[in-house]
């Protein structure tokens, strides 16, 4: 094993940085109060710009919601969408036709592609208690042969994503939910079928980790060349390899090696992004990626003049009755429908 893993260590940003194949990584974590009849704040709005309210005022966001908190209607073109809820839910309607609410353990996998509008809303179901929201969402580009395939939209929920639980010599567990990619003989379900993820040779993986106090667990080695990034943002002390590593922090490793975790004597959780490069040029301007300048001002006309398909939903920010529970109906009708109404 290789102790020299740890190629650079750098803070967390907002959003937090990411390597070739992906974008970046927004980590949302917001300490929402009670709901209050409209599925918003239980509590007043007054001082924060509503909007554009980024400011994490009283432990919480409303984004660029004005009555629920979130993201109503907003275009995207070129790469993927991917949504990983640990706390609350989202509600999420788009261009396609397609709705859902997801939740906890669930995971939304969406490819712009040629061009998807959608909203991205965050109802606090709960009237009598808080509403905790917590979520990353990875950008994953797409080389500049697919980033005009045709969009879509899917889910891979909670009993549907493997986990895989070893213990170490002294009986500690380490907990691995493995999103994207595969862990021993156990393998994420399958990603939209033009994501870069599809290609056996990308090497991507999208998992989580926790470890338990004073836990130890050994990363098996990435295929040669990928980009490997694990960032610490729950626990205590880590060390990676001979390197201390501190909380609030992207490690890059080295891929071509087994990485050995030991934990300190808090529960530690971290979140790995690993991948070959696309290796293209990335041009973006917020919410379109292409391969150049000229393809982003073609994305802005196309969006003007078509607006990626229009927008069937009555409002922008389209949220689903508060009784509802996780569901799915794709843009062809078919519904997903995971368990019985929430109740509240």
């Amino acid at each position: 094993m290789t102790e020299n893993v740890v190629l650079r260590v750098s803070p967390l940003g907002l959003p937090w940085e990411t390597s070739d194949p992906f974008l970046f990584c927004m980590y949302h974590n917001d300490a929402y109060p009670k709901g209050n009849e409209h599925m918003g704040p239980a509590a007043s709005l007054a001082g924060r710009n509503l909007g554009q309210d980024f400011e994490g005022k009283d432990g919480w966001r409303m984004y660029h919601g004005s009555v629920v908190p979130g993201f109503p209607q907003h275009p995207h073109r070129g790469f993927e969408t991917v949504t990983i809820m640990r706390h609350g839910y989202v509600d999420h309607s788009d261009s396609l036709g397609a709705t859902a609410r997801f939740g906890p353990g669930d995971v939304q996998w969406l490819t712009a592609g040629k061009g998807i509008v959608h909203s991205e809303m965050f109802p606090l179901l709960n009237r009598e208690k808080p509403n905790p929201l917590e979520l990353f969402q990875i950008w994953l580009n797409l080389p500049g042969s697919d980033k005009l395939v045709e969009p879509h939209f899917g889910m891979l929920w909670d009993h549907q994503i493997p986990r895989h639980t070893v213990r170490d010599a002294s009986g500690r567990t380490t907990e691995v939910i493995v999103v994207a990619g595969h862990l021993a003989d156990l393998r994420a379900p399958a990603p939209p079928p033009q994501s870069w993820a599809a290609r056996p040779e990308s090497d991507v993986a999208i998992w989580t980790i926790k470890l338990s106090p004073e836990a130890s667990f050994t990363l098996p080695e990435a295929a040669p060349g990928s980009t490997r990034s694990l960032y610490c943002f729950r626990g205590g002390s880590l060390r990676i390899g001979e390197k201390s590593i501190p909380l609030h922090t992207r490690a890059q490793l080295w891929p071509e090696a087994e990485v050995r975790l030991q934990n300190g004597d808090q529960e530690s959780e971290l979140l790995l992004l690993q991948g070959q490069r696309i290796g293209e040029p990335v041009a973006q301007y917020g919410p379109f990626v292409m391969n150049s300048r000229t393809e982003i001002q073609q994305a802005f006309d196309d969006y003007r003049r078509t607006g990626f398909g229009g927008w069937p939903w009555p409002t922008d920010d389209p949220v689903l009755p508060r009784e509802e529970g996780r569901f799915a109906r794709h843009a062809n009708g078919r519904i997903e429908r995971v368990e019985e109404a929430v109740r509240q």
